[in-house]
């Protein structure tokens, strides 16, 4: 991976930062949930619109992926992810944790992430083999060794109000408390996993794993942090959850996560991972 297609990628997410600052106010307060939504829309269409030329002329023969919120295997060659607007609700409502994320996957695999944060100037890198880094900084997950001691995180991969889904997030976060000194419930998850790469959280896991939290977790991966299905296997972007974490927690967070009770997790935890 060369440098000059990363300081493409992070020049053009600058720039579409640049663009949605222009839109964004403090006292956004959208009226109806059909507010809510063409802001939204407009916010993604802003920012892919930018990002989508650029990204695909940098690298010929690339594709873009239409949808963040997309599960399952990828086609082979070179394929774009973007997150136009994580934490786009938030966005809308003047709130201040959103980003701007954006994902190369070759063959089924990361290999580049950049995840910017407009309104700190905040820009997360990480190429594969490489490292991840902070402004320029290289970054590592934390240290904390007992899990009593750890700040964790779980929240929404993309709406929904299925309530087989949400039981079983429930049951997570109450498993999790039981072990855990603090628990975030908290979109985007994102930014949780930005947080976990930098070291100010120790674990974030997650039961759905979409296409716009690809390169979020090459960022922990790059950082040192471990990162298995919910059954202890080394994630893929086809696992259907995950549990990112420091080294030193991830045996302590996944035993959490397989308690009885919450289905589709309890089984076979070991411990191990993509490191």
């Amino acid at each position: 991976m060369t440098n000059e297609l990363l300081a493409v990628v992070t020049d053009a997410v600058r720039q579409a930062g640049a663009r949605l600052l222009t839109r964004y106010s403090a006292s956004a307060r959208p009226a109806d949930l059909q507010e809510l939504v063409a802001a939204v829309r407009a916010n993604d269409g802003a920012v892919a619109g930018l990002l989508r030329p650029v990204l695909t002329a940098a690298l010929p023969g690339s594709r873009w992926e239409e949808d963040e919120h997309a599960t399952g295997p990828m086609p082979d060659g070179d394929w774009w992810v973007a997150d136009p607007v994580g934490g786009n609700v938030n966005a809308v409502h003047g709130m201040t944790d959103w980003n701007i994320g954006v994902s190369l996957v070759r063959d089924g695999r990361p290999r580049l992430a950049v995840l910017y944060v407009p309104l700190t100037g905040d820009l997360f890198t990480a190429v594969a083999g490489e490292g991840a880094r902070l402004n320029g900084a290289p970054l590592r997950v934390s240290a904390k060794q007992d899990l009593a001691a750890a700040l964790v995180g779980t929240g929404q991969a993309k709406p929904g109000r299925d309530a087989a889904a949400a039981a079983r997030v429930g049951a997570g976060i109450a498993a999790m408390m039981s072990e855990a000194l603090y628990v975030r419930m908290s979109v985007p998850v994102t930014h949780e996993l930005a947080q976990l790469a930098a070291g100010r959280m120790d674990a974030v896991w997650q039961f759905d794993n979409v296409r716009s939290h690809i390169g979020p977790l090459l960022l922990v991966r790059e950082a040192g942090g471990v990162i298995t299905d919910l059954d202890g296997r080394p994630w893929e972007i086809t696992s259907s959850g995950y549990l990112a974490a420091a080294p030193s927690l991830h045996a302590a967070a996944l035993a959490a996560l397989s308690a009885p009770g919450i289905d589709g997790v309890a089984g076979r935890a070991v411990a191990g991972g993509v490191r």
